[in-house]
């Protein structure tokens, strides 16, 4: 893979620094971990999954935490104890600790999270601020603001 040297960036701009991070992270997706495979897709205009495999694990020994613009997965099996645990032959199901990380768009919040036949589900949402949504701008006349001094006046 190639390798790009971003610090001319970093010498002509100012508050990019997630950007360019984000580029570094992505930079390294060849040593990115497989396990456990998920998808993402999207379910709305502003509505996202993301469906992760995780046979065996049951929602007390998964963790999901959204902090800034990171979701963190985390999964660690808990051990069986005692005579109950039986002799394993072979493990074909893998059952290893696992941390999976995505980066989430600005505005990206985190609807819920369900568990069913061995698939985590993530709802996400984009919920964009009044703020920053699109809005017409009223144009007016030279005659138009004094029609308006005029009605607060009265």
């Amino acid at each position: 893979m190639r390798s790009f040297d971003l610090t001319p960036l970093y010498r002509n701009t100012v508050g990019f620094d997630r950007l360019f991070s984000l580029l570094d992270t992505v930079g390294g997706v060849d040593a990115a971990p497989t396990y456990p495979p998920y998808n993402i897709e999207r379910t709305g205009e502003n509505a996202y999954r993301i469906t992760v495999a995780v046979a065996g694990f049951t929602p007390s020994e998964l963790s999901i935490e959204a902090k800034e613009n990171t979701l963190s997965l985390r999964g660690e099996k808990a051990e069986a104890e005692g005579a109950d645990k039986a002799q394993m032959l072979y493990r074909g199901i893998a059952a290893r600790a696992f941390e999976r990380r995505f980066q989430l768009a600005d505005h990206v919040e985190v609807k819920g999270a369900k568990l069913e036949n061995g698939l985590l589900h993530i709802d996400l949402v984009r919920n964009i601020p009044e703020a920053k949504k699109p809005r017409t701008i009223a144009i007016s006349t030279a005659d138009a603001p004094r029609a308006v001094e005029a009605q607060v006046a009265a």
